[in-house]
């Protein structure tokens, strides 16, 4: 009886693969669901942040909307009112605000 149970016992793989096949699919899932397409946001935004210019209307992380008077590397300094000027870290930026589809929407 004990001898069939020995005999019996069944044929494993390669350990080894089973251990990293289901590891390396987990990968392959977080990187299309994540990775990528935080990599392509952030490319998106660098590119929004290069083209930046001088009068280009924008919005800040907070919410404050303006215009810009003069750019640096590192700062913005936006016109708020017409005798309200602030200054910015640029990457406080968070979108442009496109003056062609606000009119259409009027």
């Amino acid at each position: 009886m004990f001898h069939y149970a020995a005999t019996a016992a069944p044929a494993a793989g390669n350990p080894l693969i089973t251990l990293v096949v289901p590891f390396a699919i987990m990968f392959i899932v977080f990187y299309f669901l994540l990775i990528r397409p935080q990599k392509k946001k952030q490319q998106s935004r660098n590119a929004m942040l290069r083209a930046l210019q001088k009068g280009d209307k924008i919005v800040t992380i907070g919410g404050l909307h303006g215009t810009i008077v003069s750019l640096t590397d590192d700062t913005v300094v936006l016109l708020v009112n017409d005798a309200t000027k602030l200054t910015f870290e640029r990457s406080a930026i968070s979108h442009s605000v496109n003056p062609v589809a606000s009119s259409e929407s009027k």
